[in-house]
């Protein structure tokens, strides 16, 4: 094998592998507060508190993957441009 159609077909599987854990899994932990859905302080005597809740996942601890999340805007773009009503006379 040519190290070319090698490298092509290592992304190819790569790839394959990352949309079936899309469509298995849609919902990754959150990177800010590591699927908590919130921060952890301390308080005075240095023992764990519960922190304000992160912003980015909404206190839910869960994040939509970023090839989920393209797969939504396409399938949206897709449905509103296929959805819209002809005009009469034509089929």
């Amino acid at each position: 094998m040519t190290p070319a159609l090698l490298a092509i077909t290592l992304l190819l599987e790569i790839t394959l592998c990352y949309v079936a854990v899309c469509a298995a899994s849609p919902f990754g932990d959150c990177r800010k507060c590591r699927g908590m859905g919130h921060a952890l302080k301390t308080d005075r005597k240095g023992r764990m508190k519960r922190g304000k809740d992160c912003r980015r996942c909404k206190a839910t601890g869960k994040r939509i993957r970023t090839g989920r999340w393209l797969y939504n805007r396409w399938a949206h773009i897709y449905r509103a441009g296929t959805d819209t009503p002809r005009p009469e006379g034509f089929r």
